[in-house]
């Protein structure tokens, strides 16, 4: 495999959206190691850098337990590169084509390994230190916001793809039902394709930094940029006519509160860096590298734990607007009435009897 230049390695193993820590921190490192394993150690693999994240992750869990503040720094610094190496397992996965589910599963379960031991070892070594009870429950504080963050992400991830399969769902639903009892009468809307704004923003993150959200639906409808939408067929299996395009935007009520937020994204999707600025992977920053190079553990880790739980709240809240959306998204599409069964036929009971002689004579005389 011919390995191409940093500059293209860089735009196929680097994330479009990413944490500033990232950014700024890691990818300026990671990205040339990155080129330079697939290059010269090809028989590197992304599980084997896996595993020596996870190993220097530990290194730096037993330099916290040492307490002292040289540790401390020596620790900090463990954690970094161990970071670093952690995320270029995946570029690497990218880049090579070397990735596997099972590799993705492995790097889930040893970030959380790391943060556990490094949780307990760092509040450990502080509490054997000074005494302080404080730091053991700041150990379960990191822990349980660790976890908190990741079930959080992974929840709001259900929510968000469940709203889109429902409107979808009720859009195809309401189009047919309207189509065959009503055909001449259906809306424009109901016979347009649907697209998400998420998806949109995700697939076209050029279009996404140089334009607001009404100019790139404008775009789509257009057709001057790209979106992937369902393939419709008639019901012999051919492919139906092409439709308009509509985008379905869920975070309208959000925008309509905070109109200042799109202008703040752009400028920092200009530098790859996504809104949400404290996540987990500042937080983890915050508390096994800032907190121990300075030698304040308690305030920074007191501090960071307050900065997450501010963001995974604002995207709760922005989470409980974007269902109010979904709502009124759904109601534009009528739920179809079931198809009544046709009734059976009866016979009335005064003609039940007429019925049966006539057939009893008939039968007589084809006797006869």
């Amino acid at each position: 495999m011919e390995i191409p230049p940093l500059s293209e390695v860089r735009r196929l193993t680097e994330k479009k959206r990413d944490a500033w820590w990232t950014v700024l921190l890691v990818d300026p490192v990671a990205t040339p190691l990155v080129r330079w394993t697939a290059k010269y150690a090809r028989w590197v693999t992304p599980n084997q850098i896996t595993w020596a994240a996870l190993f220097l992750g530990l290194g730096a869990a037993a330099c916290f337990a040492q307490a002292d503040w040289m540790w401390l720094i020596i620790g900090a610094v463990l954690y970094h590169v161990s970071f670093i190496l952690d995320c270029m397992d995946g570029k690497l996965a990218r880049l090579t084509g070397r990735g596997s589910e099972f590799g993705g599963w492995l790097d889930y379960v040893f970030d959380r390994i790391r943060v556990l031991a490094c949780a307990v070892a760092l509040m450990g070594g502080q509490y054997s230190r000074t005494g302080d009870v404080v730091y053991v429950w700041l150990a379960l504080v990191v822990v349980f916001l660790d976890m908190l963050r990741y079930i959080d992400a992974l929840q709001i991830f259900k929510v968000r793809h469940s709203m889109r399969k429902k409107i979808k769902a009720r859009a195809r639903a309401a189009r047919r039902s309207m189509e065959n009892q009503h055909p001449d009468s259906v809306e424009q809307e109901q016979r347009d394709e649907l697209h998400f704004m998420e998806d949109l923003l995700r697939d076209n993150p050029a279009a996404d930094i140089d334009n607001t959200h009404d100019e790139l639906a404008e775009q789509v409808a257009t057709g001057q940029v790209s979106a992937t939408a369902d393939e419709q067929e008639n019901a012999d299996g051919t492919a139906a006519p092409a439709r308009e395009k509509v985008v379905v935007d869920l975070h309208q009520e959000f925008k309509s509160r905070f109109p200042w937020y799109g202008k703040f994204r752009s400028l920092l999707l200009r530098h790859r860096i996504r809104a949400h600025l404290i996540s987990g992977i500042e937080f983890q920053m915050g508390v096994f590298i800032v907190g121990p190079l300075f030698g304040a553990v308690l305030p920074v880790t007191i501090g960071s734990g307050v900065l997450l739980m501010v963001f995974e709240l604002a995207i709760i809240y922005k989470l409980l607007l974007s269902t109010r959306d979904f709502e009124r998204t759904l109601a534009k599409y009528p739920v179809p009435e079931p198809v009544a069964a046709p009734a059976e036929a009866t016979v009335p009971a005064q003609a039940e009897a007429p019925a049966a002689e006539q057939n009893q004579k008939q039968g007589d005389d084809a006797r006869i």
